[in-house]
């Protein structure tokens, strides 16, 4: 189990649920028995598309790196969630990229990149940065615009304080900062009780069937799968296939560290203080689902270091996973933005 979380420390879990979840939020793909469900034209076409998959070298580790639209159009970085990976966004970048250069990287220790010895904020962001050049988000003319969701969205708050010459604009969608203070004495209970949430003692199963694993995949924070046939792509591309621990034959497993979040250094991550606001130099947005227990926590008192009066867009029926949930107002939402912000000078 991770170490015991400090008041202190800048903490971006998601947060666990009370048990037991209703079989819709603990197993959403598990009635399907192994079959993609039924999917609407919108989304054949967007992953019809299919992004150049490559690796870009950062720091001596190998990343992910999908990319859509020609370089020398405006750039934009997508950047995922906990435990998640690149193509996360591999539904909803496509509808960007007649006007933008876009790319969307696994972080390392996520989806197809390599695992290290120890991860940071610091080093995210150079990792970021390096994607950026190695993809050319650049050649457009000007910085390019990262836009990251909940852990991601963290990455990117983080970059644009820590090095606001490197961005044009941030976008977090639904981004969380912690629990409130009273929340975090039951974390350690609750991670227990969700059996198959991977952590330092209890590394990922492997699964005997993909139909076995599928049926297993669920959302953190705990939350149904709004279109099933989303968290279905999503669950299929974070699986890989390795040994049985017996040795008779292969198995699924997950394909993030289990051990990132004992391995990630989270102390002071802005800097200072993460109960104090940072200076913050760089245009950002905050896009959040209207279902969100994110924001709820940051109503009931979660610290947040995001600027007081920061433009705020709320997107209707949507939990934490708007993408999943909304996707297509998702993607409305981000156009908008980038037609109209920022305002030039």
């Amino acid at each position: 189990m991770a170490e015991d979380v400090k008041p202190e420390i800048h903490d971006d879990r998601p947060v666990h649920a009370e048990v037991p979840l209703p079989p819709e939020v603990q197993a959403p793909l598990a009635i399907y028995r192994g079959e993609p469900p039924a999917s609407p034209q919108w989304f054949k076409d967007a992953i019809a598309q299919e992004p150049e998959r490559v690796f870009v070298e950062s720091l001596g580790s190998k990343l992910e790196v999908l990319t859509w639209g020609e370089v020398g159009k405006p750039g934009l970085l997508f950047v995922h969630g906990n435990s998640a990976h690149a193509d996360w966004w591999s539904f909803i970048a496509p509808f960007f990229a007649e006007h933008y250069r876009v790319a969307s990287m696994s972080l390392a220790g996520m989806g197809a990149s390599d695992w290290r010895e120890k991860y940071s904020f610091t080093d995210f962001a150079e990792d970021a940065e390096a994607v950026a050049r190695a993809t050319g988000l650049y050649d457009g003319g000007r910085k390019p615009t990262y836009i990251g969701h909940s852990f991601g969205g963290g990455q990117v708050f983080f970059a644009a304080v820590r090095n606001p010459e490197r961005m044009h604009a941030a976008i977090m969608v639904d981004t969380g900062f912690g629990p409130p203070p009273e929340e975090l004495a039951k974390r350690q209970a609750q991670m227990e009780a969700i059996r198959n949430i991977p952590t330092v003692d209890r590394p990922s199963r492997v699964y005997a069937t993909l139909e076995e694993a599928l049926g297993r995949f669920r959302l953190m924070p705990p939350q149904p799968a709004g279109n099933a046939y989303i968290a279905d792509f999503i669950a299929r591309k974070s699986l890989k296939k390795v040994p049985m621990p017996d040795g008779k034959g292969e198995g699924w497993t997950w394909r993030f560290d289990p051990n990132m979040w004992a391995k990630l250094d989270r102390q002071r991550a802005m800097g200072g203080d993460p109960m104090e606001v940072p200076e913050v130099k760089t245009p950002m947005v905050h896009v959040y689902g209207a279902k969100s227990r994110i924001v709820e926590h940051r109503k009931s008192g979660a610290p947040s270091p995001f600027p007081p009066g920061m433009i705020e867009i709320e997107i209707p029926d949507a939990h934490h996973h708007i993408m999943i949930d909304q996707p297509l107002a998702l993607v409305a939402a981000l156009r908008a933005l980038l037609a109209a912000w920022p305002p030039t000078k």
